[in-house]
């Protein structure tokens, strides 16, 4: 519960501090498309969370983004398979590269970072090459579709302000995922194999299966995200779609109390990472004073902050424990 003060108090602190330096801050327009932005990249923090939470990591999330995002209209366009089939398709590959993930890291033992990482490479290779490096949207296609991301719901008595349907989305993937880690014994399994991985085994946890289901859960969040994204812009470039949202997505769920370590994080806690990294992006925008090409450096500087207090409360506690036994 501290965590998730201290992370709702920054976020209010930095909320204000960029209203006070930019009159634009508080426009509807610019709050419904920060509540947007929260809302896609939500839905990837709360996939890489489920990793995080096991002591994993995946590097692929931006990549798989852009094969979802891509690929998708890719199929609804120019192979004309029917909408049905397309979304099949596009679940069965997030499944599947999940599956691909997991098995890598549990049977053959390969590091997380190390799969991950050529699948970021793969699955942005294999996008590039099946559309030849083309551009793809829905173009006047599919509006039904389309509705999912670019529809809002007006808010009475609030002028050219509406809560983006995204959001929506974001809140029952939030509550599923929520109910799954706090009230079901797989959440649990999960929180218990990323504190000790042996200690899980040695009490009948099937560890290697629960570390391909939160492998599947983030590929296929990964992949809803990539849906969304594609049908917010309409348009969708191979070689850039998706590019660094990895970064996004696990920075937000560090800022949430996500440790690295393992073992530790809340849903609530990864939203309130996800909007913090949006208003900072948000402010570097608005804000004259702040040049506009340290977005990465403060992306860099956030996971390396939430790296090193987490190192730093791990060892207060051990310290802390330690004298308490001496005492005892």
């Amino acid at each position: 519960m501290k965590k998730l003060l201290g992370i709702f108090g920054l976020l209010l602190v930095v909320c204000v501090a960029t209203a006070l330096m930019s009159d634009k801050f508080l426009t509807p327009f610019n709050i419904e498309n920060l509540l947007r932005r929260t809302a896609l990249f939500g839905v990837l923090s709360i996939g890489v969370a489920f990793v995080i939470i096991t002591s994993g990591i995946d590097l692929s999330i931006g990549s798989v983004v852009c094969l979802i995002g891509v690929g998708l209209p890719w199929l609804l366009t120019s192979v004309k398979v029917p909408l049905a089939l397309g979304l099949l398709i596009a679940a069965g590959v997030s499944v599947a590269i999940g599956c691909a993930h997991g098995l890598l890291i549990t049977r053959l033992r390969i590091q997380p970072f190390v799969v991950t990482l050529c699948g970021l490479l793969i699955y942005r290779g294999v996008t590039r090459g099946f559309t030849r490096d083309q551009t793809m949207g829905f173009g006047n296609d599919f509006k039904e579709l389309r509705w999912l991301a670019t529809s809002r719901i007006p808010v009475p008595g609030i002028e050219g302000f509406g809560i983006p349907f995204p959001c929506i989305i974001l809140l029952v993937v939030a509550v599923a995922a929520a109910i799954f880690l706090n009230q079901t014994i797989y959440g649990r399994y999960l929180l218990a194999l990323g504190r000790n991985e042996d200690a899980a085994r040695y009490s009948g946890i099937r560890t290697e299966r629960m570390i391909v289901l939160a492998y599947v859960i983030c590929a296929l969040l990964s992949g809803l995200g990539g849906m969304l994204f594609v049908l917010d812009v309409n348009s969708a470039q191979p070689a850039d779609f998706g590019n660094f949202y990895e970064l996004y997505a696990i920075a937000a769920a560090v800022l949430g109390g996500c440790s690295l370590r393992g073992g530790q994080g809340t849903i609530t806690g990864v939203i309130l990472g996800t909007a913090l990294m949006q208003v900072l992006r948000t402010m570097i925008t608005l804000v004259d004073a702040l040049p506009k090409n340290i977005e990465y450096a403060i992306i860099g500087a956030v996971i390396l902050g939430g790296v090193v207090a987490d190192e730093l409360v791990k060892r207060f506690v051990a310290r802390r424990k330690a004298a308490r036994q001496l005492l005892g």
